[in-house]
């Protein structure tokens, strides 16, 4: 999986540091809704059942493979 520094280094972050490599390729592969923001960058999200069916946020740069961030989405609403 790619990844941006900026990526790497939030995934140190206590509330980020659960989430599982898993988890992002399947929101990736897999997403419920996706968003192209204005930046180019892509919105993808998904639920994950194994926390509880939140739904986890990935987002990707342009090239819709590089993760830039990834977190759990408390305001998405399906």
């Amino acid at each position: 999986m790619k990844t941006t520094q900026y990526f790497q280094h939030s995934r140190l972050r206590p509330d980020r540091a659960d989430i599982k490599d898993e988890w992002i390729a399947y929101v990736i592969n897999h997403p419920e809704k996706e968003l192209i923001q204005q930046d180019g960058r892509i919105r993808r999200w998904a639920k994950i059942d194994e926390m509880g069916g939140r739904y986890l946020r990935v987002v990707l740069l342009e090239n819709g493979e590089t993760v830039h961030n990834a977190f759990f989405d408390r305001r998405f609403i399906p």
